[in-house]
């Protein structure tokens, strides 16, 4: 074989391998299918510490595109507000989704409050102290109209809390190397408050006080793993 007519023929050979590799690396089996199923109504207590529910203060609403997209993305919603004995209300939402690949990632606050209307004026990276060691968080500040709402954030990927873009691609790999899909889950805290502040420090006040009201597997679902406060 000449080598002009070898040179094709070794291209094509390589991708065929390359692709191959490709379908046989691609994660197929899913983590949350091994453990047991999550459930975040049973999960989150509905009274801890100071905290007990606002039935008179809803959570952010989606629109009908956004729920639709959320529906998509996650296995298990929940949505409460709380309040404690001072008056303070925090809205709670967690989402949690058994695939966490590209295609079904987690839905982060700086693109769903923009798509409802909110200007985002805020965005930061910060450290959340647990109690027991730290996590990394992002925090936001959202408006809309006279509205200021002050936002705190992280979501994990399989076992890690990550909040950067080049943390959650190299975890995803991690699984993924393994023929694993990773499973994931965002806890987003907020409250209408123009002091950021002092609406941060409620904030970690109240994951604190639910981190703390959890069962270790509980917070080890919240945090990952290993356990922080464990």
């Amino acid at each position: 074989m000449k080598l002009n007519s070898f040179k094709p023929f070794f291209i094509g050979l390589c991708m065929f391998a390359a692709a191959g590799m490709a379908l046989a690396l691609k994660p197929t089996a899913k983590v949350a299918e091994n453990g047991p199923k999550v459930n975040l109504e049973e999960l989150i207590p509905e009274k801890f510490g100071d905290w007990t529910i606002d039935p008179t203060v809803a959570p952010l609403v989606a629109n009908p595109q956004q729920t639709a997209l959320i529906e998509k993305i996650y296995s298990e919603t929940l949505s409460r507000t709380y309040v404690n004995r001072e008056g303070d209300r925090i809205m709670l939402s967690i989402a949690y989704g058994g695939d966490q690949t590209d295609t079904m990632a987690v839905h982060k606050p700086e693109v769903c409050y923009p798509a409802q209307g909110f200007e985002i004026l805020k965005n930061s990276a910060d450290t959340f102290s647990t109690g027991a060691g730290n996590i990394p968080v992002k925090r936001l500040i959202a408006t809309q109209g006279p509205r200021i709402e002050p936002i705190t954030y992280w979501t994990t990927v399989g076992d890690a809390v990550t909040v950067s873009g080049i943390t959650r691609k190299l975890n995803q790999l991690k699984y993924g190397l393994t023929g694993k899909i990773p499973d994931g889950l965002l806890f987003r805290i907020s409250s209408i408050q123009a002091d950021d502040a002092k609406a941060y420090q409620v904030q970690d006040a109240f994951a604190r006080d639910l981190l703390k009201a959890l069962s270790p597997a509980g917070r080890k679902r919240i945090l990952g793993s290993p356990d922080p406060a464990g």
